[in-house]
């Protein structure tokens, strides 16, 4: 019996987010939509549950989403303090894609 449980265990388990599979890269900078807020960070570790942003902040406003990914400016930005880490829960992510430049100032 202690060899079923293992298995259902494996089987249920989210696995080491660090194989392959993980579609983040960790040093780099991303814009994420949650079901009640956007986010822009650099990547520092992904978890099973969570994503850990620096150099993070909130995106009250996107203004146009295309040029605003493209260009990394957004209208309305509220950075989280420097020197913090912001941790986003996976299950709330909606979408999230790669930016070349994320906000450094309130806007």
């Amino acid at each position: 019996m202690n060899i079923e449980v293992k298995e259902l265990s494996a089987l249920l388990s989210c696995g080491n987010v660090s194989q392959p599979e993980n579609p983040f890269n960790i040093g780099k900078n991303y814009f994420i939509r949650t079901v009640t807020h956007h986010h822009t960070g650099r990547m520092v570790q992904v978890t099973a549950t969570e994503l850990v942003l620096e150099d993070a902040a909130w995106i009250a406003d996107d203004g146009r989403l295309t040029d605003a990914l493209k260009s990394g400016t957004f209208n309305e930005v509220e950075m989280f303090p420097s020197n913090s880490r912001v941790i986003i829960g996976r299950g709330s992510v909606i979408d999230a894609v790669e930016i070349s430049t994320i906000p450094t100032s309130q806007k």
